[in-house]
């Protein structure tokens, strides 16, 4: 194991660990704990590895072999309007939506698909090294995680790598940046296996500050068959931020930071 990711590994530790015994200890990086503004019901049986907001209704990927999809949901009520199966082969991962084409990793098969974002049909699939995590877009750029510390930047014509950096905060490279989401021009990140997001710079990888989402899920969505917290959605006419996990009972929308 390489030392930085030795080291991004005891940084999730040390940060897990205080906060179950009552304290944060994160140095120089602000923590952010958002109040609850509204709850929304979510699909209990999907497993959320990608999450956007467009107009009036939720894209998502999800994951797990034999169960890998992209959807359509309307957003009030949950109903999935449009559903598209990924072969049983493939572990459907992030997306993103730029320009009117929809991008969905897959885990470890290291193929992307394109989706025409209207119609749903397939319009061509990319290659690339390793596993696929998440994946979020600004105008010009893709950003792709891997489950490291390290983002990788991307063409979204080509998809080719023009670029990478790594997360790092005051103790060091953050790792397991899992489902990514750009807001108002940072990058935020869930922490697999934790109830932290990460906010960093898209230019090179500062830790902005963190997001302690540790007061969810709410204790009446609570329910057996839940699994981690994955899936940030920001809404581009309101700004609202959105949050929910694999095989969560809700979405929550959630106060924005100052």
């Amino acid at each position: 194991m390489r030392l930085s990711r030795l080291a991004g590994l005891l940084f999730i530790w040390t940060l897990t660990a205080c906060r179950e015994a009552g304290t944060v200890s994160v140095r120089e990086d602000p923590v952010f704990r958002p109040q609850i503004l509204e709850r929304l019901p979510h699909d209990p049986e999907a497993f959320t590895q990608g999450l956007l907001i467009d107009g009036n209704v939720w894209l998502e990927s999800t994951g797990l072999y034999g169960h890998s999809e992209l959807r359509e949901v309307r957003k009030n009520d949950g109903e999935v309007l449009r559903r598209v199966a990924l072969s049983p082969r493939l572990f459907g991962e992030g997306l993103a939506l730029w320009r009117g084409r929809l991008y969905q990793l897959t885990w470890r098969e290291r193929t992307a698909i394109v989706y025409d974002r209207d119609t749903f049909e397939e319009l061509e699939r990319f290659r690339y090294p390793g596993e696929g995590w998440g994946l979020t877009n600004n105008d010009e750029v893709l950003f792709m995680s891997d489950g490291s510390a390290e983002i990788r930047v991307l063409g979204p014509l080509s998809f080719r790598e023009l670029r990478r950096f790594e997360v790092r905060g005051a103790r060091g490279p953050v790792t397991q940046l899992n489902e990514l989401e750009w807001i108002d021009g940072e990058i935020w990140a869930n922490i697999f296996k934790t109830r932290w997001i990460v906010r960093f710079s898209p230019e090179d990888g500062r830790v902005i500050g963190f997001v302690d989402l540790h007061h969810l899920p709410l204790a009446e969505d609570v329910h057996p068959g839940q699994d981690v917290l994955n899936g940030i959605a920001v809404d581009p006419a309101t700004g609202d931020i959105w949050v929910t996990g694999k095989k969560w009972k809700a979405l929550y929308r959630i106060e924005r930071p100052e």
